[in-house]
Order: C-alpha cells, then sequence, then structure tokens
C-alpha cells in the first residue's frame, strides 16, 4: 500500500466522485471465523492483501480469507519488517474453501483473473517484492493445475508479456495483524480502498466466470 503515501493528494481529488460510484458495492467478508471440519486450504500472493480477501471471498464456496504473510526467510513477519523488503515475503491470503462446491482449479483461475501477473514485483502503483505474484502449492496436483494455467493463458495470448508468477512448495504462514483483516469492509471510506481496492474487486466480478455469493 506504498501508493498510499506517494499520491495521496491525488487520490484525495477523486475519493468523494468514487464513494458515489461505489457506496451501493457489497463487500464479501467470510461467512464464519470459525474453522469447518475437512475444509480445504489455498494460499495466494497477488498484490494488496485487502484486495485479495474480498476476491475469494466473494466465491461460493469460500468460507473466509485471511491476509498474511509467506514466502519468506524470517520467522517473525510485520506488516512494517515486510514492507522494506528485507523478509521475503509477500502479503498473502490463506483461503478456506469447501472443495465440494468450489474446486482448487477456479481458485486458481481466480487468481490470475484477479491481478497483472506479467508485472515483476509489483501490482499497479504497488511496488516491490511484497507485492510480488505467488501461487503456493501444497502437493503435486496443485503444482500441476498452477502450471495448466499458466500454459492455457499463454498459449491464449492473454497477456503481450511473459507471466513471472512464481509456483512455489508451501512452506508457513503467518496471518497478518488484526487490523489487516477484512480492511476492506471495516475502513469503506478510505481512499485506497475507493481508488484502488473496490474498483478491481469490480473488475473482476464483471470479467470473471465465476459462481459468485
Amino acid at each position: 500500500m506504498k501508493f498510499i503515501l506517494s499520491t495521496a493528494i491525488a487520490i484525495c481529488l477523486f475519493t468523494s466522485c468514487a464513494y458515489t460510484q461505489n457506496k451501493d458495492t457489497k463487500i464479501p467478508v467470510a461467512t464464519s471465523t470459525k474453522p469447518m471440519a475437512g475444509e480445504a486450504i489455498a494460499t495466494f500472493a497477488s498484490g494488496c492483501f485487502w484486495h485479495n480477501e474480498i476476491v475469494f471471498q466473494s466465491l461460493a464456496g469460500v468460507r473466509d480469507a485471511v491476509s498474511g504473510y509467506a514466502g519468506g526467510k524470517t520467522t517473525d513477519p510485520t506488516y512494517e519488517k515486510v514492507a522494506s523488503g528485507n523478509t521475503g515475503h509477500a502479503e498473502t491470503v490463506n483461503v478456506f474453501y469447501d472443495a465440494s462446491k468450489i474446486s482448487y482449479t477456479t481458485l486458481v483461475a481466480a487468481f490470475f483473473a484477479s491481478q497483472d501477473p506479467t508485472t515483476l514485483n509489483r501490482q499497479g502503483n504497488d511496488v516491490g517484492t511484497e507485492y510480488r505474484s505467488v501461487a503456493f502449492y501444497r502437493n503435486e496436483t496443485e503444482k500441476n493445475i498452477i502450471n495448466a494455467e499458466i500454459k492455457k493463458l499463454t498459449d491464449a495470448k492473454k497477456y503481450r508479456n511473459k507471466i513471472v508468477t512464481e509456483v512455489v512448495p508451501f512452506v508457513k504462514f503467518y496471518p497478518a495483524e488484526d487490523y489487516h483483516q477484512e480492511y476492506v469492509a471495516h475502513n469503506p471510506s478510505n481512499s485506497y480502498v475507493q481508488n484502488v481496492s473496490i474498483p478491481d474487486f469490480i473488475k473482476f466480478k464483471n470479467e470473471f466466470k465465476g459462481n459468485f455469493k
């Protein structure tokens, strides 16, 4: 969210207009914070985790998406440490879902559809290794599904540039600070939320052929 600091003045000029446009947008939140028996977990990083939470929580079959950090070398990541670029972690979401209602394949498709996977270490104006695109897999089946989606998008020439998403084994997920959880729902008037998170989410919903709640 470095975007906030570098463009705060410009954003303020558009906040009131954006709020009028987005005030009726339903922000998806976790249907429950209590783990369910037998649910599966998928882990993705693709820029600001505020945005990623609402993307995945909008999909039928997803119970919750928890913001956090993964992919780095430190064992005590915090928002400030991760933002320094020295931890190796990326802003990440753990997606808790019912595999009988939504497939891992669909989650991977949503992951790619909600970002630009060709921009190295950035999404939009959020720049740094903490905003890189990473698909974490827990087994060979998940790895193959991710690589198949990359091949599908590449063969279809979906993007002008090469997909740079990292495909790496899942090791450890560290939940982010409480104030980051459900951030969009709790801070609907925040300028970044209004001018980046919500417009990106609306674009995703308009373009992704998925089963939404």
